[in-house]
This record gives structure tokens, C-alpha cells and sequence, in this order.
């Protein structure tokens, strides 16, 4: 299956940029030992804003979203468009099954907001500001979050193709199955505000 090699290459490149742990490292290296053991136990740069340090949270959000940009944007330029999403895909799956911490990881937001920008930036930029938009009102992430992947699809569909809103419906699926314990919250109001510490 040759024609199959470079969509393979283009998975492992990307499972392998996604499933490095910006925000772990970067709170071990601030000296807040492991994010893992506070507030929701995410390794995303929610939790990590929940140390209260904003410059930290601000890094992992550019970080995490960068992984997913530019293993898109490699597969892009050596394999192609369709290596491209595939990079992208795989860069969301390894940002929430890391091979380095047993698969557990975080939900992957940042890391599809990245992998957007970098296949289809209208669309990416169309999510971020729909997040910005719906956390500004309701000051909940993981609301925003929820409203930009929901609409990913569409943002994709309009201004790339069926290709790539394929790609945003599966990245938007598996970014509601990874927040299901927010939508729960979410329907007993009982979703913390954005900066609030939980636990």
C-alpha cells in the first residue's frame, strides 16, 4: 500500500509532536511540581492557569496549539493536503493520549484550534473567535470550548471543503466525549468560572 505510506508517516509525525506535555514540563520547570495533582488534573493551560500563574497558562495555550499547527504544517509541505489533516488528527490524539503519561492527556482544544489555523485559517480563526466570543459572556472555558469545536465543522465545510469538515466533525466528537465530566457540570451549573482554582 504505497499511496498509504505517507498518510502513516503523517499520523506518527503527528501523534508524536501532540503527545509532548507543554504544560507538565512547563510547571515542573516553573516549580509547581505536577499539574496533574491540582484543580482538574488536566495537563491543558486551563488547569495550568489555575496555579495563578497567567504567563505559564498563556505558554502552554501557544504551545499546545502550536504542536498541532506545526506538525499539520510539515506533513503539508513534504506529503500533501490529505497528510496534512491526518498530521493534524493524529497531533490532537497524541495531545490527549501521550504515550509518555499511560495515555492520559488532556482534551486537546488548543492542540484542534492549531491543526485548524494551520490547515484552514479562516476556519481556525473563525473557532478562536467563537471561543473568545462565548467565553467573554459566560466566562467558562470549557463552554467556549465546546461552542468553537460544535461549530468547527461548519466553519470548515464553509471555507475548505468536506475534506477538512471531516476532519473538525471527528476532532469535535472526540472533544466532546473528552469533556463529558464538563458537560455534566454544565448542566448542574456547576462549571467553574475561568481563572476560578477548582479543588
Amino acid at each position: 500500500m504505497p499511496e498509504a505510506s505517507p498518510l502513516v508517516l503523517a499520523g506518527i509525525l503527528g501523534y508524536l509532536l501532540g503527545s509532548v506535555p507543554f504544560g507538565l514540563v512547563l510547571t515542573r520547570a516553573a516549580g509547581l511540581g505536577d499539574i496533574r495533582s491540582i484543580g482538574s488534573g488536566n495537563i491543558g493551560a486551563t488547569n495550568v492557569l489555575r496555579t495563578g500563574r497567567k504567563g505559564l497558562a498563556l505558554a502552554t495555550l501557544l504551545l499546545d496549539g502550536g504542536k498541532g499547527a506545526i506538525a499539520a504544517l510539515i506533513a503539508l509541505v513534504l506529503l500533501g493536503q490529505a497528510a496534512a489533516l491526518v498530521a493534524g488528527f493524529a497531533a490532537v490524539l497524541g495531545h490527549n493520549f501521550p504515550v509518555w503519561l499511560n495515555f492520559k492527556g488532556g482534551k486537546g482544544v488548543a492542540t484542534t484550534l492549531g491543526t485548524l489555523m494551520a490547515v484552514c485559517w479562516p476556519a481556525g480563526l473563525a473557532c478562536c473567535g467563537t471561543w473568545l466570543v462565548v467565553a467573554g459572556i459566560f466566562r467558562i472555558s470549557s463552554l467556549a470550548a465546546l461552542a468553537a469545536l460544535a461549530l468547527a465543522p461548519v466553519y470548515a465545510q464553509l471555507f475548505a471543503g468536506p475534506a477538512t469538515a471531516a476532519m473538525a466533525a471527528g476532532l469535535a466528537a472526540l472533544g466532546f466525549i473528552r469533556h463529558h465530566a464538563n458537560i455534566r457540570r454544565l448542566l448542574k451549573g456547576e462549571e467553574p468560572k475561568i481563572g476560578k482554582k477548582k479543588g
